[in-house]
């Protein structure tokens, strides 16, 4: 099972935001014991680094950053991404690029907490929760 996490879900694990913390917490533990795959842009990085930096210490995120980098893997933004959320319905061009590159990536899930943001999109969207809860959490 390939996951796809939106920035939002980043956010709640690495800031620790309550009441969200707890099942972006459950996910990363199956990443980490490799029943699952979370994928994240690169652009994930950047925005979180860019919000975590506004209340810990640089180095703090970044140690962050590198620990969460060991159970998730990167989905490139290149070119091919950007030409399509251009040219997609999306409304929120940030949110087009997160979707592309969960496609690109072949998730089979995206996880967000702005769901009505990606109603364009071919993929299931959940929040982290409603995964946990999901037929597809239960064919770990």
């Amino acid at each position: 099972m390939r996951l796809f996490w939106d920035t939002n879900i980043i956010l709640d694990l690495l800031g620790e935001r309550h009441p969200f913390y707890e099942f972006a917490a459950k996910i990363a533990t199956l990443a980490d014991e490799k029943k699952l795959l979370i994928t994240v842009s690169a652009l994930s990085y950047a925005n979180a680094n860019y919000i975590l930096a506004k209340y810990e210490s640089v180095e703090l995120v970044k140690d962050k950053l590198r620990k969460f980098k060991i159970i998730s893997k990167i989905s490139a933004l290149d070119e091919e991404i950007i030409d399509k959320a251009l040219n997609s319905d999306f409304k929120d061009f940030e949110d087009a690029l997160q979707y592309f590159c969960a496609l690109k990536s072949n998730c089979d899930v995206l996880i967000t907490r702005n769901g009505a943001d990606f109603k364009p999109a071919n993929i299931p969207i959940m929040t982290a929760e409603e995964y946990l809860a999901s037929p597809f959490r239960t064919a770990l």
